[in-house]
């Protein structure tokens, strides 16, 4: 059985320090389709997470849960 790297709590905890700070998010739509787009990650709660994006005019889902970070379709990085 191969031992998992990380948990769900572990991704809790580190998204939870990226919170009211500037991030940078990549997400695989599927296909070779990704999307990557710059925000502030505004919210913290128990299920999920929601990223501000700077743009005013984005279309796109900005709630991710902490599983879909977890499986690898989002990945969230700080800014510099």
């Amino acid at each position: 059985m191969i031992k998992p790297k990380r948990d769900v709590a572990s991704v809790k905890r580190s998204i939870a320090d990226f919170r009211e700070k500037r991030v940078s998010v990549t997400v695989n739509l599927g296909r070779n389709k990704f999307m990557h787009y710059c925000g502030v990650l505004s919210g913290v709660y128990p299920a999920l997470f929601t990223v501000r994006p700077d743009n005013e005019g984005f279309l796109g889902k900005t709630s991710y849960s902490y599983a879909e970070v977890l499986c690898g379709s989002v990945k969230v990085k700080a800014e510099k």
